[in-house]
């Protein structure tokens, strides 16, 4: 997609912005069928946004929700725990909890370490995939090692033994600069299967906009000032205002995150992260 069309599409206003999302969900439902489908859900504004759009479109189909995947990468926000589990039970969602419990029945805390020869074949396998070669390593599960174990790879397990074809997440142009480029519908190898990204053209005040007006449930850490939320150990907040009540327009939405991983963005998403 070119740059100016990408513009275009995030210049609309809100209603036509929903509009758009709606339309390249039924797409997705009419193209790979609602059991082919999972919906990856962090339990941020952005996922949850995705899933009421999901559920709208649902039930104007007459049709249940795809099923939801929430990775556990094993230092999750005890405020995400009550929103995911909160808004599952009120909106009747189906929800996997993928967990690589190869690694996290082997530590207790941050910068635990961990010794290679104790993991199993497939954790070996995927670690000499992105060409790591030593013999321990310190579980942080926002560095490059620890990302691509704790979330890629227990994805890429579900898709291998759930014969899914397309996994829906709630990446936006605006966002991060890896993924700019994206398109609607961007097909993946090493397991085949389609992303589907229903909100690209989103912007991150577009998101507030949306579940202020339609009263979408939110994690009260973005209450709190967080803006942007990923594991415990490194996200922090860096404003005490709301996060809608922010600038978000001229300050950068994810500057409360590890920056080790913002760096490495795009080698991750290569080796399949979202």
């Amino acid at each position: 997609m070119t740059k100016e069309k990408r513009n275009k599409l995030i210049s609309l206003n809100l209603e036509e912005k929903i509009s758009i999302s709606k339309n390249i969900i039924k797409e997705a439902i009419n193209k790979f069928g609602r059991d082919k489908i999972a919906i990856a859900w962090t339990g941020g504004k952005d996922s949850t946004t995705m899933i009421w759009l999901y559920r709208e479109v649902c039930n104007e189909l007459s049709i249940q929700l795809p099923r939801c995947i929430f990775i556990d990468e094993g230092d999750v926000f005890d405020e995400i725990i009550e929103h995911i589990e909160q808004t599952r039970r009120k909106w009747d969602i189906d929800l996997t909890i993928l967990r690589n419990e190869d690694i996290l029945k082997k530590i207790k805390k941050i910068r635990d370490i961990i010794k290679i020869k104790e993991l199993n074949d497939r954790n070996k396998k995927e670690l000499k995939l992105i060409g790591f070669e030593g013999d321990e390593f310190l579980f942080e599960p926002e560095s490059y090692v620890g990302n691509h174990l704790m979330k890629t790879v227990p994805l890429k397990i579900f898709i291998e033994e759930n014969g899914i074809e397309a996994i829906s997440t709630a990446i936006r142009w605006d966002e991060q600069e890896a993924r700019e480029d994206e398109e609607f519908f961007s097909p993946r190898e090493k397991p085949k299967h389609t992303r589907i990204h229903p909100i690209l053209h989103f912007r991150e005040r577009d998101i507030w906009h949306t579940i202020l007006k339609y009263k979408i449930p939110y994690c009260r850490l973005y209450e709190q000032g967080y803006r942007s939320l990923g594991s415990r150990y490194n996200t922090q907040k860096l404003s005490d205002l709301p996060a809608w009540e922010q600038d978000l327009e001229s300050t950068p939405e994810r500057a409360g995150r590890g920056q080790e991983k913002e760096k490495i963005m795009d080698q991750l998403r290569q080796l399949g992260y979202m």
